[in-house]
């Protein structure tokens, strides 16, 4: 396929069209299979790590060779390609009223229950939702109540404060595009994101890019004609700022050479950290702008080309990006104690993987190969239980079978790499009472025991905190995964005292997860934090449906970092000799 033959459509864009299709005929009520295989399609999709317009125009063939993606699913993704849209998508569309597909934004309302509440209450949009739950309307319908209702109303509430807003894997399928576009426009020395996206925030209100250039170089006029623009909010010499079709707003700066540092320290914030250089410069009688720091007396200027210059000038060590949020991070690098944060080549495995037992769409033997390749040393298979049957959960029969492939699968990867092992676990429901949702007997026999919460989200602090530690002093339990169970902006973390959980977790041995997965991030930056501070153990872990999933181990690693982690503070970053030691404590 020619590149003029196609439109500059990005994963994300591609993936939400597949999940618009999966919940319009979940709502129309379909069979789950066919539901299910547009849903996995949009999450395959989602997670690959090179944009699907670059397979098609390298080897269309190719796409049939990615798991989850068949002939139709393939005839779909080429349409969208050369026409921006798909035509099946389009006509289901036409079915429902356009605010429908909104209403799943709400947390605790999913296909079915749209589905009910437009049959019965005809309601059509978010604003409809909060009226009717308002009004109490919504206590009629079957399972819903009171309780319903308010949980509702405060989902709506979240949810609008999260508008306008753009999980960081999404934001930078838009931004990375865009600044390779801007590195080829002639005359250009540097192009460099900054903002809370160089801060890996994990959600992004726009995109700042910062250049530095040739005098008269036409950085400006090739911005404001990239194609995914779709208006021009201001153009300038200096400065333009544009609305690309994704929603997302994006500014350019062009910069002197001589304030390039300067710039990017300014730009990339945070708001708090800057007001705190600012005051430190202050009492060394300078100034600080985004044009270089200046000798307050006379003006002069004495430093901003680099920005280790900036934070030099002012008596500190380069601080890296991601700390910079004013948590403590200016007093730590005038003492000398900044971090070493931990790097994504730190990392030697993955402990949270499902394969096509449960909800996955790969063999154990297809995650494996793709874990060597990565080069780590290590994978858990930790496919869901059978509390989870929407994922066709695991139960003790299953699971035993299970182990006994793994270790036929292990005996014949040893001649071919001595240094890479399956591990056998489990993602092990942790049932509203704190009781775990598989035999003891047969938990006990695994190498790692992953605990979760997947229900009940709305459970009070207190009953739910019990719960979590229930879990954790059954002394089988290893991981508790994504430990508060947020969605990001889809699904507020239920309310948990992470504190009382992380002492606990300590006391028994038990290691916090990080999930790697974009819509999760849980532990989130703060938490990392505190299990830092707490002595706590943290895995960073993918929670990976596909293999290509475990490239988002990136987005953990860089909360991880946000939260001021260091290698020896990560479990998944020690050999499997040392993995299996710590594991065995248990």
């Amino acid at each position: 396929m020619a590149n003029g033959d196609t439109c500059l459509m990005e994963n994300a864009d591609i993936s939400k069209i597949f999940y618009e299709i999966a919940d319009l005929l979940e709502i129309k009520g379909e069979n789950p299979f066919r539901v299910r295989s547009y849903r996995n399609a949009g999450l395959v999709i989602e997670g690959l790590p090179e944009s699907v317009k670059a397979i098609v125009e390298r080897n269309e063939k190719k796409l049939e060779e990615i798991p989850g993606i068949g002939k139709s699913i393939h005839e779909k993704i080429v349409e969208i390609l050369k026409t921006g849209k798909c035509s099946y998508h389009q006509e289901l569309l036409k079915e429902f009223p356009s605010g429908l597909l909104e209403l799943l934004k709400v947390q605790g309302v999913g296909p079915k229950k749209v589905k009910l509440l437009y049959e019965e209450l005809e309601i059509k949009s978010i604003a409809d939702l909060e009226n009717a739950a308002s009004a109490g309307r919504l206590r009629g319908l079957p399972g819903m109540g009171e309780k319903t209702e308010a949980n509702i109303l405060k989902a709506i509430k979240g949810l609008k404060g999260s508008e306008g807003r753009f999980k960081i894997a999404v934001a930078l399928s838009y931004a990375e595009p865009l600044v390779e576009y801007l590195k080829k426009t002639p005359d250009v020395f540097d192009v460099q994101p900054a903002g809370s996206l160089r801060r890996w925030k994990d959600t992004i209100g726009d995109i700042d890019i910062l250049v530095t250039c040739k005098k008269g170089a036409p950085v400006m006029d090739r911005f404001v004609a990239y194609p995914e623009v779709a208006s021009v909010v201001a153009k300038g010499e200096t400065k333009s700022t544009v609305m690309l079709k994704s929603g997302l707003q994006a500014d350019v700066r062009v910069l002197d050479k001589k304030a390039y540092g300067a710039a990017l320290q300014y730009f990339t914030g945070s708001k708090t950290h800057n007001i705190a250089i600012r005051d430190r410069a202050k009492k060394m009688s300078l100034k600080i702008s985004e044009y270089g720091v200046f000798r307050e007396k006379d003006n002069k200027w004495l430093a901003g080309e680099k920005e280790e210059d900036v934070y030099k000038a002012v008596g500190l060590p380069l601080i890296p990006p991601e700390l910079r949020e004013n948590r403590g991070e200016i007093e730590a690098a005038e003492e000398g104690r900044l971090p070493a944060l931990v790097e994504i080549s730190d990392i030697k495995g993955d402990l949270h993987i499902h394969t096509k037992e449960s909800d996955g769409s790969n063999t154990i033997e297809e995650m494996a190969e793709y874990a060597m390749k990565k080069g780590y040393q290590y994978i858990a298979v930790t496919e869901h239980s059978k509390a989870v049957g929407i994922a066709h959960g695991l139960d003790e029969k299953r699971l035993l079978k299970q182990m006994d492939e793994i270790d036929k699968i292990n005996s014949q990867l040893v001649t071919r790499n001595p240094k890479f092992r399956i591990l056998k676990g489990i993602e092990v429901d942790i049932k509203a009472d704190g009781s775990l949702d598989l035999d003891k007997k047969v938990l006990e026999k695994l190498d790692v025991v992953v605990g979760a919460v997947h229900s009940k989200f709305n459970t009070p602090e207190e009953e739910m905190t019990k719960r979590v530690l229930k879990a954790i002093e059954t002394g089988v339990v290893n991981i508790i995964a994504h430990p508060t169970g947020r969605l990001l902006s889809s699904r507020e973390p239920y309310p948990i005292n992470m504190a009382k959980v992380m002492e606990a977790a300590k006391r028994h041995k038990v290691i916090m997860e990080l999930n790697s997965y974009p819509d999760r991030l849980d532990l989130n930056d703060i938490h990392c934090k505190l299990a830092r501070e707490m002595g706590v153990m943290v895995v960073i872990s993918t929670d990976s449906h596909n293999r290509l999933h475990m490239e988002n181990m990136k987005f953990g690693v860089y909360t991880a970092r946000r939260g001021w982690l260091e290698k020896e503070d990560v479990i998944n970053t020690r050999s499997l000799n040392d993995l299996l030691k710590i594991l065995q404590q248990k």
